[in-house]
């Protein structure tokens, strides 16, 4: 049987109050998209997007704090793939951004937030527009 994935997805502002967007390879592709990944079995929201931001960026990232969450994400219809995304914010973070998995990414560039490149992905286009009017996920 078929379930539903966990996406993470994560804004990461910098003190210019830009955001970093990345133009993306293979099954995202020609999307641009904030960094971001699928939630391991076991981890916690902010343990996978420290490691997913690690991964693709090389930043070490600090109290990431939940934005919203996307349900009923179906972008890869023809994969029959179903996904519910978590997104995050985070303003503290520390390193230089590097291009970690070129085989994901064409590279990584921060944007003012009213100057995101198109195509943008689904996901992440939420999780922006969420972000640009204030409405934050409420525990």
């Amino acid at each position: 049987m078929n379930r539903p994935g966990v996406g993470i997805g994560v804004i990461i502002q910098n003190s210019e109050n830009k955001i970093l967007i990345g133009k993306r390879k293979g099954s995202h592709s020609p999307y641009y998209s904030i960094p971001g990944g699928h939630l391991e079995n076991g981890e916690s929201f902010e343990e996978a997007a420290i490691r997913e931001v690690f991964e693709e960026t090389g930043l070490r990232i600090k109290n990431p704090k939940v934005v919203n969450v996307t349900n009923n994400l179906r972008t890869y219809k023809e994969e029959n793939k179903h996904y519910i995304s978590v997104n995050l914010f985070v303003n503290q973070f520390e390193g230089e951004c590097k291009l970690m998995e070129p085989d994901k990414c064409d590279g990584w560039m921060w944007c003012a937030i009213e100057e995101i490149p198109n195509p943008q992905f689904d996901a992440s286009e939420y999780a922006i527009d969420c972000f640009k009017k204030g409405e934050f996920y409420q525990n």
